[in-house]
């Protein structure tokens, strides 16, 4: 596919998505989020989803002056039309993926950018970055997930703050609330940013997607749910040529290679 709002590619098992409207902020228009669909569809060979912007915005949030759906002038009808066909189908897609994802966040990350941005299971922002929910300042509600991610992420009341001041919640501080993985300079974010996704792409892909899956039924589910649910992971787990490898290297008193099977 021909992407138009994005880059897309997979090198060294990584998978790599770049918002590219930089003109825009890399303001996304339901366009985007259809692409970045397309892309999580062909993850084939990847064992880690890196996600960025280009240019000096993570996200600035959805494009609010584009035409057609989801258009702030075509009344709440249109964006909840572009919320349930595009917006909120890309976001399952990439909550149900079974490989860990980071974000590098190079700059603003506001609205559905925000909600982008901390979907990933290790958002990394350079201190330049903030995240914003500004939906009040226009007469509107979060989106993109942001009412579920934001509570359990904060708890009420930072949520609260977020959501009902609409200010700016700096990448320092979101680092210091546990927002976000880590905040680091911005000369050095794309770099850390790529370490880490290397890392994650080295180890044991099918552990760390079932890992994955579980840390995020443990926010809504019970305790002895969550011990059925790690039992039922080990079993997948353990029958896997990385557990194999794993055990052998242990064993061996080496460091393990794993293939990410």
């Amino acid at each position: 596919m021909a992407y138009e709002t994005i880059k897309f590619n997979i090198a060294d098992s990584i998978a790599t998505i770049t918002l590219n409207r930089p003109e825009r902020l890399n303001a996304a228009p339901p366009q985007m989020f259809d692409e970045i669909a397309e892309a999580l569809d062909n993850l084939d060979g990847a064992r880690a989803l890196l996600i960025t912007g280009e240019g000096r915005a993570f996200c600035s949030g959805a494009d609010l002056q584009a035409r057609g759906e989801g258009s702030a002038l075509a009344g709440g009808g249109g964006p909840y039309g572009a919320l349930t066909r595009h917006y909120n189908p890309t976001m399952l897609k990439l909550a149900r993926l079974n490989v860990p994802v980071i974000t590098a966040v190079n700059g603003p990350a506001a609205g559905v950018g925000c909600s982008l941005a901390l979907a990933s299971d290790f958002a990394i922002a350079g201190k330049s970055a903030y995240f914003l929910q500004a939906f009040v300042n226009i007469g509107l509600v979060p989106d993109g997930g942001a009412s579920w991610m934001l509570t359990r992420l904060l708890g009420k009341a930072r949520a609260t703050q977020m959501m009902m001041l609409g200010e700016k919640i700096s990448a320092e501080q979101a680092a210091d609330w546990g927002l976000i993985y880590k905040c680091v300079d911005d000369a050095v974010l794309a770099e850390e940013a790529q370490a880490l996704a290397a890392r994650l792409a080295k180890g044991p892909t099918v552990a760390l997607g079932i890992m994955r899956q579980n840390i995020a039924a443990a926010l809504d589910g019970d305790y002895a749910s969550a011990l059925l649910r790690e039992a039922e992971g080990q079993k997948i787990a353990g029958a896997s040529a990385d557990a194999r490898e794993g055990g052998m290297s242990f064993l061996q008193k080496r460091k393990p290679e794993f293939k990410g099977n």
